[in-house]
């Protein structure tokens, strides 16, 4: 073989691997909230798996929905790898779900954090438009510790009632990404309680990019995300979504269905994307900074 030619292939196949090697695993998770109601499939009886489970697919990014602040604790101790940050929407503090954003800590700096509820006052915990409850999208502006690049995570859970606070909502972040990132890389994960074909999916693709539209390779396993628990049925919704900017690249996008004993961890599915670093996108580039706060 051709010497030149030789060391090209190796050169390629040496870039192709570190290029690998930076790519970003994003997981969004609704937890289901802990309600004894559920039996069988209860919080207690379901939580060292369900932590078993994140530890497994090691994700360097996981945007959580329903989850309680005991939720969060036992996660905290089981999987001591991450960092988290985001509040409780009923009060900005402890009450209430979090739609909360844990960040492997060794895998980045946080710079910056913050959540809004989606609402016409998203300063302060509040319920928006026709929403049955306050609805809460967390943030966080992290450095890439492998690169030195930036980049911005948003992570939320729409209303499961009011078509028009989904709708709104969905155009609240949007600016909000557009007000904080800018051009920078950023990712937006949650559930949406909206199926594809619903008006707030089309205006989120309308600014963003859709991971299992944009994988490269085919998406893996079903587009349904919620299960309901009921095993021997085929689920029928998608409703859980990773969104990206264009300065990304979807490597891979899955819906993970893994099952014990005819029981799933949750009541959803995780959804979990790939994604691989622009070139172009240094760390000093897009992006307003934005000083780290809760509320």
């Amino acid at each position: 073989m051709n010497k030149i030619l030789m060391l090209m292939m190796l050169a390629a196949a040496f870039n192709a691997g570190r290029v690998h090697g930076q790519a970003i695993t994003a997981i969004t998770y609704n937890l289901r909230f802990d309600n004894p109601s559920d039996g069988p499939d209860a919080w207690p009886e379901r939580r060292s798996w369900l932590a078993a489970q994140i530890r497994f697919y090691n994700p360097d990014l996981l945007g959580v929905q329903e989850a309680l602040l005991s939720q969060l604790l036992y996660l905290d101790q089981e999987c001591p790898a991450y960092a988290r940050v985001g509040v409780g929407r009923d009060d900005g503090a402890d009450k209430g779900e979090f739609s909360a954003l844990l960040y492997r800590r060794d895998r980045f700096e946080l710079l910056g954090s913050g959540t809004f509820w989606l609402s016409p006052t998203p300063e302060g915990p509040s319920k928006g438009w026709d929403a049955a409850l306050p609805r809460v999208c967390t943030w966080a502006h992290l450095r890439d510790r492998l690169n030195g690049k930036e980049l911005w995570v948003y992570n939320t859970h729409f209303d499961h009632i009011g078509r028009e606070a989904r709708l709104e909502s969905a155009r609240l972040i949007l600016s909000r990404i557009r007000e904080q990132a800018g051009s920078a890389p950023a990712i937006l994960m949650g559930d949406l309680n909206a199926t594809p074909d619903d008006a707030p999916i089309a205006l989120l693709r309308a600014g963003l990019h859709d991971t299992r539209q944009r994988s490269v390779e085919p998406a893996f396993g079903p587009e349904a995300t919620f299960n309901g628990f009921k095993f021997h049925e085929i689920p029928a919704n998608r409703i859980d979504y990773i969104f990206v900017n264009d300065p990304w690249r979807v490597l891979q996008q899955a819906t993970l269905t893994d099952s014990r004993n005819g029981h799933y961890p949750s009541d959803h599915f995780p959804v979990l994307a790939r994604i691989d670093w622009p070139e172009a996108a240094a760390g000093s580039r897009g992006g307003r900074r934005a000083k780290r706060k809760r509320g």
